[in-house]
């Protein structure tokens, strides 16, 4: 009898020890001091749509549309994982970073959009951006000329390389100089990481 009387309370009992154990935990406050910095990886690298390798210049008179120096785009997807090792969610507002094919650097990227990794999680971020033949090739005369000298290769044969092997994952893309900016109320800190896809 005494049992049926106490039955009905104790799952009331339990609620109750649950949130007086809850009330009693106390939230860690971000700061300057416990702030650990996330970590930024890239998982992984694909090109989304794939139209070829081709260039005309201006004085080629186009099917439709007018002529120009124009040439073959090359899409990229990069997604990247973020861990958050702190106790609470942080924020990443800023993620910059450079693609580079075989050493030759040929474009920056900003990614400016806000992220939240839970407290104690991870995410991915997608990063999408293009390159095209004819941007390419200006990269390349005016930053890497002496780069494709010593590797006795011309412009167009470096871009035809890359853009017939990057597709297939013959050739590795690099992300090179990346930094992320993560913030949780008020407290800021800037991550620096770098990624090949494929990986060794």
């Amino acid at each position: 009898m005494r049992y049926r009387a106490i039955a009905p309370l104790i799952p009331l009992l339990a609620a109750v020890l649950i949130l007086s154990a809850c009330a009693g935990m106390k939230k860690t406050k971000p700061s300057a001091s416990n702030f650990q910095k996330p970590e930024v990886s890239l998982a992984s690298f694909q090109v989304p749509q794939y139209d070829g390798y081709w260039y005309y210049a201006k004085s080629i008179e186009p099917t439709m549309g007018q002529a120009g120096n124009h040439g073959a785009p090359l899409p990229m997807s990069f997604l990247f994982r973020v861990d958050n090792p702190n106790p609470y969610p942080v924020k990443i507002s800023n993620l910059n970073y450079s693609i580079s094919f075989e050493g030759f650097t040929l474009k920056t990227v900003n990614n400016q959009d806000d992220y939240w990794i839970p407290a104690k999680g991870s995410d991915h971020i997608r990063s999408t951006t293009m390159i095209t033949v004819r941007s390419a090739i200006l990269s390349l005369k005016v930053a890497s000329g002496f780069k494709l000298k010593e590797k006795g290769w011309s412009a167009p044969e470096a871009l035809q390389r890359w853009w017939s092997k990057i597709p297939k994952s013959q050739v590795p893309v690099q992300v090179k100089r990346g930094r992320a900016s993560f913030q949780a109320d008020g407290v800021s800190k800037v991550v620096t990481f770098e990624g090949t896809y494929p990986r060794d």
